[in-house]
C-alpha cells in the first residue's frame, strides 16, 4: 500500500479546500490543470505499521481539506504570515511586511549547465508551457515545526527533460535573486549570498519534486517565494529554495548556503529523518503550525515508500 500525496484537479470547489473565510474572494482555481495518473512505487518498505511507515488503501482519497493523511490543510493567513525567508528578515512574522512591493516581473529563470537545450524563460511563458496542478504535501521545517499546503506547480522533471541533460550530469543546482535594494537581509554579510541549494539528478527528477508558483489555488506571495520556489516534501524546508533565477545541472555536488555554513548541523541530502536529531534538538516529532499540537516526524516526510528507492544502500545518518 502506497502513502500518496494528493493530487486535484479544477473540478474541487473552493468550500472543499479550505474554510469559507479563508477562500471567499480569494479562490481561483487555475484553468489548465491536471491530474496526475498514479505512478509506480519506488523501493519498497516492508514490515508492520509503525509511526515512521504509515500505510494507506490505494483506494483512499482526501476530499480536498486534508491530505492524503487526513491532515488538515494549515490555514492559508499561517501560510503566508510564518515565513522563513532570511533574505528579508530573521523574524518568521516580519517576513511578509518585509516582502510587500517585491517585484515579481518582469522574471526569467535560466536553465543551463550541463545540458544540451540550455534556455532562459520568462515566468509568464515558463508556466505556459508546463501547466500547473494542484499538489497537497506537508512541509516539515528542520526546526521542528510543520504544515501542510496545497501547491500550484509542474514536475521539475519535465524542464530538466526538456533541456535535456547531457550524460555527465549527475547534480542540479539552483540559485536565488540576489537584490539587497528589494532583499534587506541579504545587506548581511553573515551569509553567503545568493542562496543557493541543490539536488542530486535522481531527485530532482522524481514525480514529487516541483517548481511551485502557487498556493491555495492563487499565486505565491512573495514571501512564500514567488514567483518560482522549489518544493521537495520529502526533505527539510530549507531544500525549498524561493525566487529561483537559475538552474544549472552539474558533474560535481554543489555547494548550498546552508551546507557551508554549517555542515555539522545541515547536510547536502537533509532528509527528514526522525532517527537522526539536529546537533541542537531532537527530531523525533514536531510542531504543527496552526493547532501548535506535536506529533511524531515521519521517516522522508511520510513519502518514504515513493522515494526510499533513491537511497538504497546509503547510510541516512552519515549522509544526512
Amino acid at each position: 500500500m502506497i502513502s500518496r500525496p494528493v493530487f486535484h484537479d479544477k473540478t474541487i470547489s473552493a468550500s472543499e479546500i479550505t474554510p469559507e473565510a479563508v477562500y471567499r474572494g480569494r479562490r481561483a482555481f487555475l484553468k489548465t490543470a491536471a491530474v496526475v495518473a498514479a505512478a509506480a512505487v519506488v523501493g519498497a518498505c516492508g514490515g508492520q505499521q509503525t509511526a515512521s511507515t504509515p500505510t494507506r488503501a490505494a483506494t483512499v482519497q482526501s476530499d480536498g481539506s486534508t491530505d492524503e493523511l487526513g491532515d488538515a490543510l494549515t490555514g492559508y493567513e499561517d501560510v503566508t504570515n510564518y515565513n522563513n525567508y532570511y533574505e528579508f528578515s530573521f523574524s518568521k512574522q516580519e517576513v511578509a511586511g518585509l516582502a510587500q512591493g517585491f517585484k515579481t516581473t518582469p522574471w526569467t529563470v535560466e536553465v543551463g549547465g550541463l545540458v544540451q537545450n540550455p534556455k532562459t524563460y520568462g515566468i509568464e511563458d515558463l508556466l505556459k508551457q508546463f501547466p500547473q496542478e494542484e499538489r497537497i504535501y506537508r512541509l516539515r521545517c528542520v526546526e521542528a515545526w510543520s504544515m501542510v499546503i496545497p501547491w500550484q506547480g509542474f514536475e521539475l522533471g519535465a524542464l530538466i527533460k526538456e533541456a535535456q541533460p547531457m550524460s555527465s550530469a549527475r547534480y542540479v543546482r539552483f540559485t536565488t535573486l540576489y537584490d539587497p535594494e528589494q532583499m534587506p537581509g541579504q545587506r548581511s554579510s553573515s551569509f553567503p549570498w545568493p542562496y543557493t541549494e541543490g539536488l542530486r539528478l535522481d531527485e530532482a527528477q522524481h514525480r514529487l519534486a516541483i517548481l511551485a508558483s502557487g498556493l491555495y489555488g492563487k499565486p505565491s506571495l512573495p514571501q512564500n517565494g514567488a514567483p518560482l520556489r522549489l518544493v521537495v516534501p520529502w526533505k527539510y524546508g530549507f531544500k525549498s529554495i524561493k525566487s529561483i533565477v537559475k538552474i544549472e545541472l552539474t558533474e560535481e555536488q554543489p555547494a548550498t548556503l546552508w551546507s557551508a555554513l554549517a555542515p555539522n548541523e545541515y547536510g547536502f541530502y537533509a532528509n527528514v529523518n526522525p532517527q537522526v536529531d539536529h546537533p541542537r534538538w531532537s527530531q523525533s516529532s514536531e510542531r504543527r503550525i496552526g493547532d501548535g499540537k506535536r506529533r511524531p516526524t515521519l521517516m522522508f516526510n511520510g513519502y518514504a515508500e515513493e522515494v526510499s528507492g533513491l537511497y538504497a544502500g546509503m547510510d541516512l545518518k552519515t549522509n544526512y
